[in-house]
């Protein structure tokens, strides 16, 4: 059996097969002050009070501060319904974006199963875990029973080989992998990722890859957890590795397909305008005129992000017809950068440095674009009016492309700055 299918088998109680629908418990149901408000009408249709508050998390992240009369409604409705049900261990205000504050908080934890009403909540299987997202109505139904149901899925197995050379991330190999597969090539799959690279990546890396899973429509994204995850885990949780339950694939697993990707000798890869799955190396775009550059989100708002942008922004200026837009994934990652001396230089480079939260990914905060702009970002959709107006465009790319661009003004290889 492969990951996915050992840990639902686990929870199910049986050995489940692809196909199979089944009902299960669930360890964590999250969700943010976006998806929270319409849950939270459905579960007062068919409940008094929540199974239990402690496996449920709250994150206000995506229009954190309010920044709309209606954005400080649907806080407000959160917060009544967090003090009434009693969800005071795990509700987050202005730390951070729900994906990357769950796992700090030490929520996540190999062979959970957790769910959450925003897409981007297949993340988590990075760490081993079975982790996807759902609507609110079955969420407001999991904060009633403790329970879900799913299909069983099929796996994919997504097995990267190769070298990552100074100019590219792990955002390009998952972005190279959507290109090739499609925006449906994996719907309602698991796409399990493995082989050398995998094995070698860091945490933060490994989170980037399965954020994106479902932008190839995967029910999930998973990952055996290798010994920096272990030992990130450990430190959150306060456990020993002997009491994770850390679930791997038999040797023998069956899979629906199995995929081969050598990342040798690959350029920084650009998803442009209007779909994740429209992915061409940088070379078919570099000189592309750019109004916006964003560094953040939940795919790439990480300390190795900004890492990557401050090497190439140190002692720099941007372009004066640039605007670039900074946000730390947490609080946490937030001092890191300033105490490392990150946020001085951006600064310093004159870019705006902005709370951590969803901020643009969304076109629901800070940086929205206006008619005809252009914005290359970190962030993982850039559909039609995602981030502002429809006639605007979003490229995508990892934060080393996108602090180049910010110096030269349009779309820069970060080979020729570094």
């Amino acid at each position: 059996m492969n990951i996915t299918e050992k840990i639902l088998s686990s929870k199910a109680g049986h050995e489940v097969t692809p196909g199979e629908i089944i009902e299960i418990p669930v360890d964590l149901a999250m969700s943010h002050d976006g998806t929270s408000p319409p849950a939270i009408k459905t579960f007062e249709k068919v409940a008094d009070k929540v199974w239990n508050p402690d496996k449920i998390a709250i994150i206000f992240d995506h229009n954190v501060p309010a920044n709309t009369i209606g954005s400080a409604e649907f806080q407000k409705v959160c917060r009544n319904f967090i003090n009434k049900q009693g969800i005071k261990n795990n509700y987050i205000h202005g730390e951070g974006i729900c994906h990357q504050v769950v796992p700090e908080m030490g929520l996540v934890e190999p062979g959970k199963v957790i769910v959450g009403a925003d897409s981007h909540t297949c993340t988590y299987g990075a760490f081993g875990a079975f982790s996807t997202g759902m609507g609110a109505t079955d969420l407001a139904m999991v904060w009633a029973t403790g329970k879900t149901w799913f299909m069983v899925p099929q796996a994919i197995k997504m097995e990267v080989i190769g070298e990552l050379n100074p100019y590219i991330a792990p955002k390009d190999i998952i972005l190279n992998i959507i290109g090739k597969i499609g925006i449906a090539g994996a719907t309602y799959k698991t796409a399990e990722f493995c082989g050398e690279i995998i094995e070698n990546m860091g945490v933060e890396g490994r989170a980037t890859m399965c954020n994106m899973a479902i932008e190839m429509g995967a029910k999930n994204g998973i990952m055996e957890p290798n010994k920096e995850v272990i030992d990130y885990i450990c430190k959150r949780t306060s456990k020993t590795e002997n009491e994770l339950n850390i679930v791997k694939s038999d040797s023998g697993a069956v899979y629906e397909k199995e995929m081969l990707f050598d990342i040798t000798d690959m350029d920084p890869q650009i998803a442009c305008p209007n779909d994740v799955d429209n992915v061409c190396d940088i070379s078919k775009v570099e000189g592309t005129a750019i109004d916006q550059c964003l560094i953040g989100s939940c795919t790439n708002g990480r300390l190795s992000d900004l890492k990557d942008a401050y090497e190439i922004l140190k002692d720099q200026k941007i372009n004066d017809n640039i605007r670039l837009l900074i946000l730390p994934a947490s609080r946490e990652i937030y001092k890191q950068a300033m105490n490392l001396g990150y946020i001085e230089a951006f600064i310093d480079a004159g870019a705006i440095i902005c709370n951590p939260g969803c901020g643009p990914c969304l076109g629901g905060h800070m940086g929205v674009l206006s008619e005809g702009e252009v914005c290359i970002s970190t962030t993982n959709r850039n559909f039609k009016g995602r981030m502002g107006d429809p006639k605007s465009s979003v490229y995508l790319s990892n934060s080393k492309v996108v602090a180049a661009s910010a110096i030269e003004g349009v779309i820069k290889n970060p080979k020729d700055l570094m």
